[in-house]
Formats: structure tokens, sequence, C-alpha cells
């Protein structure tokens, strides 16, 4: 439902900073909260998707006679139709994060793709057709995975779309399937690294392996939409960035922005995979068109792993050069991934090795290999997660090369200030991490020797990590109503992705007009309320909260000129600097005086609401400006120019590893992070713990198999594609040790849910040496690995 809001339970009146529970968790559990695929517009239809069986080659022919003539089959369209779609704007300028659009051509670029769909009056009748379907293709050579030998031999691949965050360029080159995209950053070299690393007394150089991996959100991909008869377009879908989503859909069907809206009011998890619409949705939106009714489309499981792009498999080859009193002198670090065919996506671990640790000498470089899969794309914390599993396996590795402990190395190259930009840190509480981390793990316990841990048969490792996560800025806007009987009204399209929105914007408005939080009610994601950017990069709730708490602000201050500027008001011709607001009442601040309730002001005036709207763009601020604001990456930055804002962590693991059989359990897990000032410590709580069990995941789970005879994916569904359950995750603590930061926010905050993956699982991998002896260089850990 589109008008769907929360309201917090009656009878707490907390604010910022307290650990209340989710408002919204009553109505998930009980199966209130409405979801996008869950939305069932009179009249509608079902469409089911037919995914092509080859990975690279065209289509000779498509035979839907028999599925056109079963019952219930309104419409089968494929490219044949000529259902034309237009481009769209790649990230950062645009919405889109890959170039692929669906029945436009014979040509397939990835196993899965999309090459028609079939609606029908049940979903039932529609997947029963698709099985009907025949293709005839001419297939060709695919380039399956990073490794395949066929990918020196391929040339004229084109030269593709930039794509991979606000600040990212490649450097593309036809003709080439391993193609340098060394150009990422103007200042990725500093010193002479070489030379420093050659003249050095301790050096580690290693290469480390990450496989491809799946966001795997629970709730799948899918569409529902409907136009109307004046050729407007409604669509509900799970949806990080419903104001990105509504200028693809703009620019797809070459419509005006205000005639699309887009509703996600709750998203099953996203991680990545939902911040921009994918080819379903174009399907669904072509679909309903055709058919002229709504149409709902809802991907089966395997078809939502092929329907956004996965993490791609990464190479890094990572060198350390140290001092004999481990100081280091040089790090290069040299970043090979995957790609697809047609476009051009960097995931670079660099950038947390570039301001980790006071390193002189470094260089970086980024390189790419096209492969035929779908464009890769973002997963929990991007770069950063898989950069730290590097730079942190390695400095382990330097630690025992030393003979120190591995939290002293780290002390020992401590960065002070920024080592790439030179800028001083807002905040950067990364030594009380390690210390508190430590204490609270019992890390001065360890002993330092590989297999000198064990119970009985089973051997015990401890290792740590640290890791950092940038903080970023994008503005937003929001609505604050007040209605005559009281209540408050928070609107914002931004979404809440489980993070926990609702909650701590019922607390920022709770806070500035002293209401009680059953008062407050919020609604969000719906593109037809004031617009925010991405819920991404882990900044949408310091931007709504930014936003809200601006905007809150200016409603205090509309009723305070009309409490004292009202004739029938008790507090007429008082200064609205001498009053407050407190339990719903305004009154004097001095504490005499009578107080007047903020309903009973709206009476009194005869309003039966206050809408008040703000924005956080600079005065002044373009129509183009709003537009790259709500609708693109141009202006996600830094939240400040003078200061480098991170926030940082460190991460303490114990495995056990069974002696005989090589099996690898995390038995104990402690996180110490410095996210700033915590809106609500129960939901950061849950972020990093959740951050924590996915890294545990991508340490020793998660992987997407692939055959490369046909460059398919053979494990698309959660029965093969191994996440971590109940059973493997131990007891986790987690500790802040971050102080507000006014850098980062006006609030204090920084960002917190991406942080607790990153470090995770080079800790794990440093404990399993620790535990066992043995190296383990490619995630995630196998069990033969060890044995």
């Amino acid at each position: 439902m589109a008008d769907q809001t929360t309201a917090a339970p009656a009878g707490n009146g907390a604010g910022l900073g307290h650990p209340l529970p989710r408002v919204d968790g009553v109505a998930k559990v009980t199966g209130q909260a409405a979801y996008a695929i869950e939305n069932d517009p009179p009249g509608v239809a079902h469409a089911a998707v037919l995914a092509s069986t080859i990975a690279a080659g065209r289509i000779r022919q498509i035979d839907a006679s028999d599925a056109q003539a079963m019952p219930g089959v309104l419409r089968i369209l494929t490219h044949a139709d000529r259902l034309q779609l237009h481009s769209c704007t790649m990230v950062p300028e645009g919405s889109v994060m890959e170039s692929f659009l669906p029945l436009q051509d014979e040509r397939i670029h990835y196993f899965g793709q999309p090459i028609g769909v079939v609606i029908a009056q049940t979903i039932e009748q529609a997947a029963e057709a698709v099985r009907k379907i025949r293709v005839d293709y001419e297939p060709q050579q695919a380039i399956a995975d990073i490794d395949d030998a066929a990918g020196a031999h391929m040339h004229g691949a084109p030269a593709g779309k930039t794509q991979g965050g606000p600040d990212d360029t490649a450097d593309a080159h036809s003709g080439n399937c391993v193609e340098s995209a060394s150009s990422l950053g103007a200042d990725n070299v500093r010193g002479d690294p070489k030379a420093a690393l050659a003249s050095s007394a301790v050096r580690v150089e290693a290469v480390y392996n990450t496989a491809r991996a799946s966001a795997s959100p629970l709730e799948p991909l899918g569409t529902v939409a409907a136009w109307s008869g004046d050729g407007k377009l409604t669509v509900w879908q799970p949806s990080q960035w419903v104001a990105g989503s509504q200028r693809t859909f703009s620019e797809w069907f070459g419509l005006p922005i205000d005639d699309i809206r887009v509703i996600a009011p709750f998203v099953g998890g996203g991680f990545g995979a939902k911040v921009t619409a994918h080819a379903d949705a174009a399907l669904a939106a072509l679909a309903a068109r055709e058919v002229r009714r709504p149409v709902k489309l809802a991907l089966t499981r395997p078809q939502t792993f092929g329907g956004y792009g996965p993490r791609p498999a990464i190479r890094q080859t990572l060198a350390l050069g140290a001092s004999a009193d481990g100081k280091l002198q040089a790090l290069i670090h040299d970043n090979l991934n995957e790609t697809s065919i047609e476009d051009v996506y960097t995931e670079s671990g660099s950038g947390t090795a570039k301001v980790m640790y006071a390193v002189p000498n470094l260089s970086t470089a980024d390189h790419l290999v096209r492969v035929h899969s779908f464009t890769p794309s973002w997963k929990r914390a991007p770069g950063e997660a898989i950069g730290a599993f590097a730079l942190e396996s390695a400095m382990d590795e330097l630690a025992y090369a030393l003979k120190l402990d591995p939290i002293e190395l780290r002390l020992r190259n401590y960065a002070s200030e920024d080592p790439q930009s030179h800028k001083p840190w807002s905040t950067r509480r990364l030594r009380e991490a390690y210390a508190a981390g430590a204490e609270k793990f019992g890390w001065s316990r360890r002993t330092p020797e590989p297999r000198s841990m064990r119970d009985g048969r089973t051997l015990i490792g401890w290792g740590m990590a640290g890791g950092a996560f940038p903080v970023v800025h994008t503005p937003g806007s929001a609505r604050v109503t007040l209605f005559a009987d009281g209540s408050v009204l928070v609107a914002s399209s931004g979404p809440d992705i489980g993070t926990g929105t609702y909650t701590i914007l019922s607390q920022t408005v709770a806070d500035v007009l002293g209401v009680s939080l059953d008062q407050v009610h919020v609604s969000l994601g719906d593109s037809s309320l004031p617009l925010a950017p991405v819920a991404g990069v882990s900044q949408i709730s310091n931007i709504l909260t930014r936003a809200v708490h601006k905007t809150a602000l200016a409603a205090r201050e509309e009723l305070m000129t009309l409490a004292t500027s009202h004739s029938a008001s008790p507090l007429k011709g008082m200064q609205a600097g001498q009053l407050t607001v407190r339990n719903g009442m305004i009154m004097p601040a001095a504490g005499s005086g009578q107080p007047l309730g903020m309903a009973d002001l709206m009476r009194l005036a005869g309003r039966e609401r206050l809408d008040v709207v703000r924005d956080t763009l600079p005065d002044g601020a373009s129509s183009e400006d709003r537009r790259a604001a709500f609708a693109s990456f141009k202006l996600m930055q830094p939240p400040s120019s003078d200061r480098s804002i991170y926030d940082w962590c460190a991460q303490f693991v114990e495995v056990r590893v069974d002696e005989d059989y090589g099996t690898v359990r995390v038995s104990r897990m402690v996180g110490a992070f410095d996210s700033g000032r915590l809106y609500n410590p129960r939901l950061a709580e849950s972020q990093w713990k959740g951050g924590m069990i996915m890294g545990v995941g991508e340490a020793l789970h998660e992987a997407m198999h692939v055959d490369r005879r046909f460059a398919r994916v053979t494990n698309d569904n959660f029965a093969e594609y191994m996440v971590p359950v109940n059973a493997d995750i131990p007891d986790i603590q987690v500790i802040s040790v971050g102080e507000p930061d006014l850098y980062a926010s006006p609030l204090g905050g920084k960002s917190v849910g991406e942080i607790g993956v990153v470090g995770v699982a080079p800790a794990i991998a440093n404990a399993v040496f620790h535990a066992t002896g043995k190296r383990i260089r490619d995630l995630p850990i196998r069990m033969e690995n060890l044995m």
C-alpha cells in the first residue's frame, strides 16, 4: 500500500541515542508490512521470464506457438516484437549499473539473460508456458571466469561504460580482454615503491583471491507495474533508491519524470543488489503496457541470482616491505577483477591500502578481465571488504616474519593523518578499538606460535584484523506534518532496507518536537514524497536524520511563531526564544507561565495541519542540482572538505579446526567500532553483527561456482549457494568506541551499515593460520586446503 506508515509503540518517550526496538518490528513479524511484490492491483496479470540457456551467441529463432495456444496466456514478448527501450545514463552521472536492455536484439551476453516474457492470467500458467517455448541458438565461445584461458584470446571487446562508484574511472581498451583501469585515482603512486620494496629488510609478497559472490537478499527481485489511462506509470518494486529508479523508468520509456511513481515502503534485504532497477523491472513495465493491465513479474530464486550483478571474482597481488623494526617502507597493490562483456565495473581493494597505515612509498593499479556474466555490482562494503582481506592478511604474515604481535605491528604503523590526502582525521579511534577489542577478547592470553593452542584433536586459533570504511554524504529532503490531533507525520522517499530508518526518524522528531514516539508516524519509500538519494554506502541514516532534524526544527519554529502571534494564544507577545517544547506542550523555558498543547494551538488557530518541507542542499541549489542529488551519484562526496572521515574497526576471532577433517568453526567473535555517535545503539549493534555474520560467509561459505563449459553459475539457489546459518554463528560481542563526529554530521553520527563486514574475513584467515600453520589466501576457505 502506497501510504503505509509506521508508528512507534505507545509509552516510549526516548529520542536519539536510546536503544529502542524497531517501530516496524511488529508489522513485519505479523505480516502487516507491505512488500512490493505483495501488491495486487485490480486486474493484475502475471509474467514469467524466458531465460537464455547459452552464455554467448545469438538467437536464430524462437518458436512460441505451443505456449501461445495454452489456456490463460495473454501475450508472449520477444526481441522480434521490437519493443524499444531507451538507454539510460549510468552511474555516477545516472541511475543504472548495467547498459543491458532486454528484448532489444538477438544477441546473448550471459547465461540466464532474459530473452522473452510470457504474460498470463496466473503465475502458474505463465511459468508452464515458458517451458513450452523452443529456442534455436547460434552459440559462440564464452569467457567463463577470471581464470578462463579463452579470455587471453578474446579480441574486439567493446570499450564499455564506466561505473563502479562516484569517483571511479576506467581506461578500457578495445581488442584486449585484460584491460588497465589504473586511472582510478590521480594519486595512485607516492614515493618510489619499487625501490623501497627492494631495499626493505623484510618483504611479504602474495596473491589473494576472492570468489564471485552474490548479495543474496532474502526477498527475490520482482516488480508490479501499472499504467494509467493518461500514460503514467506506477511501479512497486524492492528498491534501495526510488528516486534513481524513477529516473531509470523515465529514461527507458521516454516519459517525463513526474509521470513515474516508484513505491517501495519495505525492502527485504538489498546489500547492493537493489540499488538500481534491472531487466525484470523493464520487462514488467513493457508487459503491462502491451496487455494494458497491471502486471506482476516475480523472479524465481535462480533468476534472482542472475538478475543483478554479483561481486566479481577478484585477484589482489600485494607486496609489503618493512624495516627490521617493523616500520612499513613500501606497499604495492595490484588488483584484477572480472567485468562483463559490455560494461566496465572496477572493484578495487586499494582504497583500504591507501589509508590504513603510514606508508611513505605506495602504488596501486587496477585491471579488468571481460567475462560473459551479468555486469558485476556492489555487495556490502564493496572494495573495502575484499581490500581488507588482502591487506590485513599480508600484515599478519609480516607480523609473523618480524616476530611481532599483530596489534603491535599495526600500532607501529599507525597513521596520525590521512596518508593519501594528508588531511587530519575527523575522528580516528582505531587505537581505542584495538585496545577495547583485545581486552574483551582476552588477546593477552594468546600464545603466538601456530598450532600452540588446542583442545584435544581440535586446533584453536586466534586472529585479528583492522578495517576502514569511508563516510560519504548526499543531500536529502523530508516533510514534517503536524496535525490538529497532536500527531506528526514524517515523509521521505528514502527507503528502510531493514536498517531501522523508520525508528531513528521517529526518534529524531520526538527529540525536536518534544512529543512521545507513539504520536510519530513515518512514511518512506515512495517517489511522490520529498526525494532522498540512494540507501547505500551506509549513508541513508545520516542523510535522513539530518534532513528530518532540519525540517522538524523549522516546524517547531513555525509553531513558536504561531504561539507567540495568534490572538487566542496564552503565549501571545512572548519571544520564540523564550519558549521550549516538552511532552507535546509549548511552554516558557524559564518554567513560569501557562503551557499550551501543540494540538490545542492548532485548534485555536483553526489549522488542521501544518506542513514543512526542507532539504540539505546548498542554498540557491538549481533544479539540475536537485536532480543530481537525488537521481545520480554526482553530489555524493565526503561530508567535509578539510577532514578525512572514515569508520574504523578492529575484529577479533577464535576458530576451532578439526585436525582430522579440516573443518573450520568460528567459536567466538568480538568487534570494536568507531562509528561516531550512535543514533540508536540497539539498531547499530544489530547492523554490526549482521555485517560480521556476512563476513563469516565471505570467509568460509560463499562462492558462485561456474561451469566453464557453458559459463553458467551452477549453484544459483539457497540449497547450494552457502550462506551462514544459525549453527555457523557463535556468540558475537560488539563494542562502540566512537565519539560524536561533527565533521561527519551535525548530529555526530558516521555510519554503521557496512563497517561490520570489513576485516572479518582476514581475521578468520589469520586465526586459521594460527591454529594450523597453513596460510590460506583464497576465499572461501575450504577444508581440502587444510588437509
